[in-house]
């Protein structure tokens, strides 16, 4: 079985559960804080949004609830699937970037992210958000919290803030790899946890060791059992990671 495959998907999460862990929507997190072995599933819509009604359609089928945070770029906003992924149970946030794309004038920004909540409002009633990285930029999104409040929106959390990564156990598919800190630029926590998984595989195999709560943090793209697409993704992050450690280093 290859890697990063739906098949493997689905074999994670399956496996996930077997072993007794529940999936959680991160609004659901933040408004029950259940106790117990307890995962918040979270999906970073940063392209083929196509791909991510296949996750979505798969979790259905496992009685799991994820979360799907969807950029405002036309590439991603396909309202037919937000729709598609929101009558399926799951929960739809913003993935916002509105500081990079107003080059870093707050003020702009914070109007830029206004009129993008209410647009996402449409399809689901919105309560949580998460800042896309934009590695290529400078301006860090989160940014624009240092003078406006989120929370004056409606938005009850944001991962970055909002969670506890040293109760909770941070994994994250960044780089289409599971050990893909050295060539991420902005998808980071600090975590009392030291894990070190390269594949799918290596996590499946170690369920056993892992804490009670966790998040997994997936970007759907990166997924494919169609060939030429697994082996285009394969060769566009190879490329893009290059470009990101360097930026990192």
């Amino acid at each position: 079985m290859k890697d990063f495959t739906l098949i493997a998907f689905e074999h994670l999460l399956s496996s996930l559960q077997k072993n007794g862990y529940k999936f959680i929507t991160f609004e659901d997190y933040l408004i029950q804080r259940p106790s117990g072995k307890s995962i918040i599933l979270r999906h970073d819509v940063d392209a083929l949004p196509e791909n991510s009604l296949k996750t979505a359609i798969i979790e259905n089928k496992l009685g799991i609830k994820g979360t799907y945070y969807f950029r405002i770029i036309k590439s991603c906003n396909v309202p037919e699937i937000i729709t598609s992924i929101a009558k399926l149970g799951h929960e739809i946030g913003y993935h916002y970037e509105d500081m990079a794309l107003s080059n870093g004038n707050k003020e702009k920004a914070i109007v830029s992210f206004e009129k993008n909540l209410t647009y996402f409002r449409q399809y689901y009633p919105v309560k949580t958000i998460c800042m896309h990285g934009s590695p290529l930029s400078k301006w860090n999104n989160q940014e624009l919290w240092e003078n406006y409040s989120y929370k004056d929106y409606g938005i009850i959390g944001t991962p970055y803030v909002d969670l506890d990564f040293n109760l909770f156990l941070y994994l994250t598919d960044t780089g289409r790899r599971w050990d893909g800190k050295k060539v991420s630029i902005r998808d980071k926590v600090n975590s009392s946890y030291d894990f070190e998984f390269q594949t799918t595989f290596d996590i499946i195999g170690s369920i056993h060791k892992l804490p009670d709560q966790i998040m997994i943090t997936t970007h759907p793209q990166r997924w494919n059992d169609n060939l030429t697409r697994w082996i285009l993704e394969l060769v566009l992050q190879n490329g893009k990671n290059l470009i990101k450690g360097l930026i990192a280093s």
